[in-house]
């Protein structure tokens, strides 16, 4: 599949036309590297990893927010990434904003608190976290969506194709599931927790 721009003075690439298994593929990928980058940041910060509230080891609202932000402005073009990269960041902070509160109505507690950060907006979105999350966002849309995609779309077969819905149901399931439990708790959910000691710390 042939790469097809807008016009010449717009900043993206438009999204090409995938089927939702390869969609539910990428989704999942991010998920799971949602999961990984945010236990990285637990240990070198805390000195431990988690489940994040869930049970499996995907967040689905990262692969969600991703593959969303991808069928709404497309990949970045070379010579505009600055400006992908500032809607990226305004993408990311009322995500983050929206989610907290909703979760802080919906389940009677605070998600998460960023407070003692500087420059924070709301307890749930800061400056510095926005930046490096729209960063990783833009790095990770420029250099590896697309060639992910055509691996996704060149290889799906119809067994994997019903392998990727199955997961995709299952990590919806859990998030719900998930979102549920700490509904009922009033708290997050920790249903494990595993300090390791870093040679640094």
């Amino acid at each position: 599949m042939e790469i097809i721009w807008k016009r010449k003075d717009e900043f993206t690439l438009r999204p090409k036309l995938y089927t939702f298994p390869e969609l539910f593929a990428m989704a999942a990928l991010v998920s799971l590297l949602g999961f990984l980058v945010e236990n990285m940041w637990m240990l070198t910060r805390s000195g431990f990893i988690d489940n994040r509230n869930m049970n499996l080891p995907f967040l689905l609202g990262y692969g969600i927010a991703v593959v969303g932000m991808y069928l709404l402005i497309g990949t970045p073009r070379k010579n505009h990434l600055l400006f992908y990269y500032i809607l990226v960041f305004v993408f990311v902070s009322i995500g983050e904003i929206a989610l907290g509160f909703t979760v802080e109505e919906f389940c009677g507690f605070y998600y998460w608190d960023y407070t003692n950060l500087p420059m924070h907006l709301t307890r749930y979105t800061s400056l510095f976290t926005s930046l490096g999350f729209s960063a990783i966002i833009t790095v990770f849309m420029y250099y590896f969506y697309e060639p992910l995609m055509n691996v996704f779309h060149t290889t799906m077969t119809p067994r994997r194709r019903r392998i990727v819905i199955a997961l995709f149901i299952a990590m919806l399931v859990d998030m719900l599931y998930s979102f549920h439990l700490m509904r009922e708790l009033g708290d997050v959910y920790k249903s494990w927790k595993l300090y390791i000691s870093l040679p640094l710390m």
